[in-house]
C-alpha cells in the first residue's frame, strides 16, 4: 500500500513548457533554438518536429549553426565558455591577472578574461576554457561533407547567387547602410554556397541574405545536403554515458559532453571525467543556473533531430515517474548527514529492512533526512532539508539486520512525501550551490572592496589525506579576532583559521579520541569545499544547529554585506512613519512601545522574505516617563556641551 501526502511546494517534475509561438519560421529567435530539457523535469515542447530547420526556408539559420559569433567565420578549434558559449580559440579575448581569490587558486584559474558575450560579460578562468571536443568533431564532420557536396559529379554546375543584405537594409532604413555589397555566385546550392560565404569572411553573423539559382539548381538539392549533414554529424551527438542524443548537453571543463542527467550520475559515484578522467571543476548539483547547458550544441540539436529529442525526454520523464510509485527516492528519518562525509547506520526496522534491499537492488542510494516532533497533525516528522547517500559497504546478519557504511554525495530539500510499504519517499530538488566561478566573483568583490587588490599564488598540490597534516602556521595560542576582521577575510585565510583551531582542539584531547576521529572521517581537510563539512560532523553541537549548514550554497564567506537587507528595512521604517535614525551600528527607532516592536516584527518578516532563514536583533531598549526626549533631543544636549567647551576654550586663549 502507499499512501500520499503533498506538501506546500510543488513537485521537482514540471509540466513540459509550451513551444515557440513561431515553429519552424524562417527566422529564429536565440530563445527559439535553446533545447530545455533535463532530467529535473523541463522538456521539449511535445511537438518537435515544429521545431527542425527547413532546407528551404531555414538555410541562413543552418549555416548560423556553424558560424563564431565574434569573427563571423566557421568556428575553428571551438571554445566552449563556462556561460554555455562558443567562439573560435583565436577569438578567446586577450588575459590577465585575477586577483582577490584564494579559492581555489589553483594556476589554470589565475589567469581570466572577461566574457565577449553582451549577456554574459562576466570574467572567466582560462582554466575553464578548452576545445569543445564534440562540437570540433561535429564541424569537421560537417565541413568534410560541405567539401564533398561542392564538389560532387553532378552539382558542379550548380551555382546560387547570394546578396548579403545589411542589418540596416533588412531594418527597412537603406540611407544607414554602410555600402551596397555586390552579388557573389558560389559553387553549389544554397547550403553549400552559404558555407562557403562565410568561409571566406564574407558573411557577418548577424546579416541576412537573398537568393537567386543560377543553373540547374532546385530545393530538392538542398534538400539531399541537408539530410547528409544531418547523418553525417549523427555520429557525434551521442553521449558517451548513455550512448543515446544528448538530451540537455552539458560541456565540462576538460572538453568532454555529457546529458546533464547523466552527469549527475557520474559525479553521484566519481568527481573525474569518465572519458579523459580529468578532476571536473563542477558541483555535483550541476544547475542551468550555474552551469548552464552548451547553446551551440542544443541548437543543433534542436534544429536537425528535435522531434527525435522530444521522444525520448518524454520517455525519460514516464520511466522517472514509474521509479518508487511516482516518488524519486526513499527517505530513511534518523539522524543528519552531509556531503562527502561518512554515515555508518544499523538497520533493524523491518520497513527500514526493506527499504535498503530495494537500494541495494537499485542504484544504491537513498535520502537522509533528520527527525523532528511536528507542531501540527499534518506536518512531517523530519526536517525539510536531507543529504542523499550512496551504500558503500554493508555486511548482513543472519536475522536480517545489517550494518551500512554510507557516504554523503549531494544536499536536497524535500518537496513532496509519501509512504511506500511503511517507509516514507518524496520528490526532491537538490539545493544548489553556486558554482566555482560565481564562488570566485563573490569572494573577489568583497574583499577588494574592504582591503584592496591582493594576489594569491597557486595552492598547494593536495596531500594525501592518509598523512595529510594541517598546513596552516602553528601558533601557540589562539589570537582574538573581530567580527569585523571575519568579515573582510578571504575564504582561504577563513579556513586556516579553522584548521588552526581544529590543530589547537587536538593537541588538547585525549589520544583515543584523536584516533578514532581520524578513522572515522580522516585527517582535517584544507579544502574550502569539504572544511564545513568535516568539522560540522565531528563538532558536539546539536544536530539541529548542525542542520542549518545543509541550507547554505557557498564554500566562503557567501555575502558579507547586509547592505540590501539594510535598505529594505529603512524603505519599512520610512513607510511606518516613526522618527528613525540609521548609523553604522544600528537603527534608532522611537516610537510608542507597541508601533516599535510591530516595527521590529515587521523587519523581520521583511529580511525572510528575502531568502535569510534566521534573522537575530540585538536591541537596546529605552523609557522614560519624567519628560519627553528624542534621541535628537539627546544628540543636541551633548553638541550643545561641546560647542559651550569650544567657546570658553577661544575666550580663555
Amino acid at each position: 500500500m502507499s499512501s500520499l501526502q503533498t506538501d506546500s511546494t510543488s513537485s521537482s517534475l514540471p509540466a513540459p513548457s509550451n513551444p515557440s509561438n513561431n515553429p519552424g519560421s524562417e527566422s529564429h529567435s536565440e530563445e527559439d533554438d535553446a533545447i530545455a530539457p533535463g532530467p529535473a523535469g523541463t522538456g521539449l515542447p511535445p511537438a518537435g518536429s515544429e521545431l527542425l530547420l527547413s532546407a528551404v526556408k531555414d538555410v541562413r539559420q543552418i549555416i548560423r549553426l556553424v558560424q563564431c559569433q565574434i569573427c563571423s567565420g566557421i568556428l575553428r578549434e571551438p571554445t566552449t565558455l563556462p556561460c554555455g558559449h562558443s567562439l573560435c580559440r583565436q577569438c578567446v579575448p586577450q588575459t590577465h591577472v585575477r586577483t582577490n581569490i584564494s579559492w581555489p587558486a589553483t594556476a589554470n584559474r589565475l589567469q581570466g578574461f572577461e566574457c565577449p558575450f553582451e549577456d554574459c560579460k562576466k570574467e572567466h578562468a582560462l582554466g575553464d576554457c578548452t576545445l569543445d571536443v564534440t562540437l570540433n568533431k561535429a564541424l569537421s564532420i560537417i565541413k568534410t561533407a560541405v567539401e564533398s557536396d561542392r564538389d560532387a559529379t553532378g552539382l558542379t554546375n550548380i551555382s546560387t547567387q547570394i546578396t548579403v543584405q545589411d542589418q540596416w537594409d533588412v531594418a527597412g532604413i537603406p540611407s544607414l547602410a554602410e555600402r551596397k555589397t555586390e552579388p557573389r555566385v558560389p559553387k553549389g546550392g544554397r547550403i553549400v554556397a552559404t558555407y562557403t560565404l562565410a568561409e571566406l569572411g564574407e558573411l557577418g553573423y548577424g546579416c541576412e541574405v537573398s537568393y537567386s539559382s543560377v543553373g540547374m539548381g532546385d530545393d530538392a538539392v538542398d534538400m539531399t545536403v541537408l539530410a547528409r549533414l544531418k547523418e553525417s554529424a549523427r555520429t557525434e551527438m551521442d553521449c558517451q554515458v548513455c550512448y543515446a542524443l544528448f538530451l540537455d548537453p552539458l560541456t565540462t571543463t576538460c572538453g568532454h559532453t555529457f546529458c546533464r542527467g547523466c552527469l549527475h550520475r557520474i559525479l553521484d559515484h566519481s568527481d573525474l571525467c569518465p572519458i579523459c578522467r580529468r578532476t571536473l571543476s563542477i558541483q555535483a548539483q550541476v544547475n542551468r543556473q550555474s552551469y548552464p547547458s552548451n547553446e551551440r550544441l542544443c541548437k543543433i540539436i534542436n534544429g536537425f533531430w528535435a522531434d527525435l529529442v522530444a521522444l525520448r525526454s518524454q520517455a525519460y520523464r514516464l520511466e522517472q515517474q514509474a521509479n518508487l510509485d511516482g516518488f524519486d527516492i526513499p527517505l530513511f528519518v534518523c539522524t543528519l548527514a552531509f556531503p562527502r562525509m561518512p554515515t555508518f547506520l544499523h538497520v533493524f526496522e523491518p520497513r527500514y529492512r526493506l527499504m535498503i534491499r530495494r537500494a541495494m537492488e537499485g542504484d544504491r542510494t537513498f535520502g537522509m533526512v533528520l527527525h523532528t516532533s511536528p507542531r501540527a497533525p499534518d506536518e512531517p516528522d523530519f526536517f525539510e532539508l536531507g543529504t542523499l547517500l550512496r551504500i558503500v559497504n554493508i555486511e548482513f546478519f543472519p536475522d536480517g539486520r545489517s550494518l551500512l557504511e554510507t557516504v554523503g554525495v549531494s544536499r536536497f530539500r524535500v518537496t513532496r512525501h509519501g509512504w511506500l510499504d511503511g517507509y516514507v519517499v518524496g520528490n526532491i530538488e537538490k539545493i544548489d550551490d553556486i558554482s566555482v566561478a560565481e564562488e570566485e566573483a563573490t569572494e573577489a568583490s568583497e574583499t577588494v572592496r574592504t582591503r584592496g587588490v591582493r594576489e594569491f599564488s597557486p595552492e598547494p598540490p593536495p596531500q594525501d589525506s592518509a598523512n595529510a597534516e594541517p598546513t596552516t602556521p602553528a601558533r601557540s595560542e589562539a589570537v582574538p579576532i573581530s567580527l569585523d576582521g571575519l568579515e573582510t577575510m578571504s575564504t582561504r585565510e577563513l579556513v586556516n583559521i579553522g584548521v588552526e583551531f581544529v590543530r589547537r582542539m587536538r593537541a588538547q584531547s585525549v589520544a583515543w579520541l584523536t584516533a578514532r576521529v581520524l578513522a572515522i572521517y580522516g585527517e582535517c581537510p584544507t579544502d574550502p569545499a569539504i572544511f564545513p563539512w568535516w568539522l560540522a560532523s565531528i563538532l558536539p553541537v546539536k544536530d539541529e544547529e548542525k542542520y542549518r549548514l545543509l541550507g547554505t550554497s557557498s564554500v566562503g564567506t557567501g555575502s558579507t554585506s547586509v547592505a540590501e537587507e539594510v535598505a529594505a528595512v529603512q524603505r519599512l521604517l520610512k513607510a511606518s512613519g516613526l522618527t528613525y535614525t540609521m548609523h553604522s551600528a544600528g537603527t534608532t527607532v522611537e516610537g510608542s512601545w507597541d508601533e516599535v516592536m510591530k516595527v521590529i516584527g515587521q523587519a523581520h518578516s521583511v529580511v525572510h522574505s528575502k531568502g535569510v532563514v534566521r534573522v537575530q536583533s540585538s536591541m537596546r531598549v529605552g523609557t522614560r516617563t519624567d519628560k519627553k526626549q528624542t534621541a535628537k533631543d539627546k544628540v543636541k544636549r551633548v553638541e550643545d556641551i561641546l560647542a559651550k567647551e569650544t567657546t570658553t576654550e577661544g575666550a580663555s586663549s
